[in-house]
């Protein structure tokens, strides 16, 4: 499906709609095949062990997924998950940012599916991967 939000819309929408969390992410990509949003990993989001704590993973995927859904139907704030999976398959590499590769997988008139994959910044293996729907609002 052709995209319908870039960057920066994507980028404007977050920092209007989710004040809270927008500074803890960057959009590095916006394709048709992928989206990529970096989490800028700081202190609050590292667990004992100097690793990037697993709810900060999730939120970076859960991002990811929201926005990848969102370039393809537009700004509908009330777009929400509906079902989590995640593997964490290895430690992060401390200091790192983290990218998350994001597919979407199937664009229903209701539900969303998407892929993630979860990388440290670099590195060539995932460190953790997610698969989220999400329930689209009637538009």
């Amino acid at each position: 499906m052709a995209l319908v939000m870039q960057a920066a819309g994507l980028t404007a929408f977050l920092a209007q709609q989710f004040p809270q969390v927008a500074g803890d992410f960057a959009i590095d990509a916006v394709t048709e095949a992928e989206l990529v949003v970096r989490l800028k990993v700081a202190e609050r989001h590292l667990r004992p062990g100097g690793t990037v704590s697993g709810p900060s993973m999730f939120a970076l995927a859960d991002v990811a997924a929201y926005l990848a859904i969102l370039a393809r139907i537009g700004p509908v704030a009330l777009a929400v998950t509906t079902n989590c999976a995640m593997d964490f398959m290895r430690k992060p590499e401390a200091g790192r940012d983290l990218l998350a590769r994001t597919r979407v997988l199937k664009l229903g008139r209701v539900l969303a599916v998407t892929d993630v994959l979860i990388y440290s910044d670099g590195g060539d293996q995932p460190v953790a991967r997610a698969g989220l729907t999400y329930s689209i609002p009637p538009r």
